[in-house]
């Protein structure tokens, strides 16, 4: 088994950039995952690990043996506390560290059930709020979530740590408004914009059907196509002073009323 003990190393070094940026994760189309959990989940979801390092001061070896037991041709990599705490995002930690390839999150490798129910959520900035839309997709278990216009990367360490892995659980594309909007067309899906103007009060609506919600930044809300491109315009009828909510509380009201209009039991 191999052994890194410094922080010059040239794999150390490497994966250093793989945590700090984007732009070397994109070129390299590899990323970082810290954390049993996420290393497992990231599994489950058939992510393509290729290294595994751990830390013998927080996880036994026998440990990460029985988490990849069963996987081929993945370099298993023990490494000292000084390198591990280097590369480790978090300040609590586990000891275990993945370097995973990232999937192309291309719109036409979503697979869709017959009557599927999405969430698209356009230009979301804040890595813990895209954390967060994640864990609540998970919760409902819904079929596909859909990033439009993003402001990050997916595999940013953030998202993945706010997501507590439900990056690797849900299926996710990525792509523009206008190309995300031609392909619910295509596939008639019909679209609901959580949106002010020409709106509804979003449990009138009949999400049964194949259905997309949509949501916006708080600061800036949806542009204007999916206004126009909309099968209906929805709000959260709101009673206090204010007109907004953090965009993953709007996601579960909307996303847990098509549950439960889909029968399901809370």
């Amino acid at each position: 088994m191999k052994q890194i003990s410094s922080l010059q190393n040239s794999l150390i070094k490497n994966l250093v950039q793989l945590q700090e940026k984007s732009k070397a994760r994109k070129s390299s189309g590899l990323f970082l995952i810290e954390g049993k959990r996420e290393v497992s989940l990231a599994l489950i979801g058939a992510f393509k690990i290729e290294t595994i390092l751990f830390c013998l001061d927080f996880i036994s070896e026998q440990e990460v043996i029985n988490m990849v037991n069963n996987l081929d041709s993945i370099d298993i990599i023990e490494v000292s506390k000084e390198v591990y705490q280097k590369l480790a995002y978090r300040d609590t930690t586990e000891g275990l560290l993945a370097v995973a390839k990232s999937k192309p999150n291309k719109l036409e490798d979503l697979k869709l059930k017959e009557n599927p129910l999405i969430l698209i959520a356009e230009a979301p900035e804040k890595p813990g709020n895209i954390g967060a839309l994640l864990r609540t997709a998970d919760a409902a278990n819904i079929d596909a979530v859909i990033i439009a216009n993003p402001k990050s990367d997916l595999y940013n360490p953030n998202i993945i740590r706010s997501s507590v892995g439900c990056v690797f659980t849900n299926q996710i594309a990525v792509g523009s408004s206008e190309e995300i909007i031609n392909f619910l067309k295509e596939k008639n899906i019909a679209i609901y914009s959580a949106i002010l103007q020409e709106a509804k009060p979003y449990y009138t609506q009949n999400f049964k059907q194949a259905t997309a919600l949509v949501v916006g930044t708080e600061a800036t809300g949806l542009s204007e196509i999916w206004r126009k491109k909309s099968t209906q315009n929805i709000i959260i009828p709101m009673e206090g002073e204010i007109d907004s909510m953090n965009v993953s509380v709007a996601a579960a009201i909307l996303l847990f009323e098509a549950k439960r209009q889909r029968d399901y039991s809370i």
